[in-house]
């Protein structure tokens, strides 16, 4: 009996642009969960995503990092300069654990705060908070067919499950498994996957995230894709190997037949 085939995709810059959101979110939790002595918050900052946090964007993996970016972004514009981007970005994880350090913060510690940060918008204004997401409606209707052809899909993100949960039903989708940061890495989720389903492709706009997937023995078969409308680095789009396909919103329906 052959398994049943399903198909995965990351949430964030894939499903939807969570850009705003992340934001929001973040500098809310800055201003009332991070009791740092070195930010003050301009209720206009609410108002605009600064480029600064935008081009910072690709090189996060885990949600807590961008309250630290956040933290970092408000704090030097109180100083009268600008974080220096390039030279942030260029030992990005380096300055993350430093600025950690510096400021005796624990990463879960921040993801908390972020958590909490969401929670106190969905209960203060759902539609508010659920409006701060902006759904890439290609990427939803190939979810759809895909459905239509009893092919399951999965989502496996580094969102807490029960927000990206609140977000899906909203936009109503209903995936057959939804994996936040609670449940581990997402080439753990993957090897756990393919035990009992035939995986038709990865759908994913961090690069690093699927050349670790092909180059792990349990899920190198998994067809990658990583998505050009997603929060990607400029190299990003270049030198991929024949094992990792770019694809475009407008190729989307192109994957059924693959």
């Amino acid at each position: 009996m052959s398994s049943p085939k399903i198909f995965l995709f990351d949430f964030d810059g894939v499903i939807v642009d969570g850009m705003h959101e992340y934001w929001h979110s973040s500098l809310l939790a800055c201003e009332k969960y991070l009791n740092s002595p070195y930010i003050s918050v301009d209720q206009a900052l609410y108002k605009r995503v600064p480029n600064t946090f935008k081009e910072i964007r690709p090189w996060v993996k885990y949600g807590w990092e961008m309250v630290l970016i956040v933290h970092e972004i408000i704090k030097t514009e109180n100083a009268n300069k600008d974080l220096n981007k390039d030279n942030f970005i260029k030992n990005y994880h380096q300055n993350c654990q430093r600025i950690l350090k510096d400021n005796s913060w624990i990463a879960e510690d921040l993801q908390k705060i972020l958590d909490k940060s969401r929670n106190y918008q969905i209960d203060k204004n759902f539609k508010s908070w659920v409006n701060l997401h902006d759904p890439f409606f290609e990427v939803i209707n190939f979810m759809y067919e895909l459905k239509n052809k009893e092919i399951k899909t999965g989502i496996i993100t580094t969102k807490g499950k029960v927000f990206a949960e609140k977000i899906l039903k909203q936009l109503n989708i209903f995936p057959e498994f939804i994996f936040g940061y609670e449940s581990g890495t997402k080439i753990k989720i993957a090897e756990k996957l393919t035990q009992n389903y035939e995986i038709l492709g990865f759908i994913e706009d961090r690069k690093k995230t699927l050349l670790d997937i092909k180059q792990n023995s349990e899920t190198s078969h998994i067809p990658c894709f990583l998505a050009d409308w997603g929060y990607l680095k400029e190299s990003d789009r270049f030198n991929l190997s024949n094992e990792i396909i770019l694809i475009n919103l407008s190729n989307l329906e192109e994957l059924v037949a693959i």
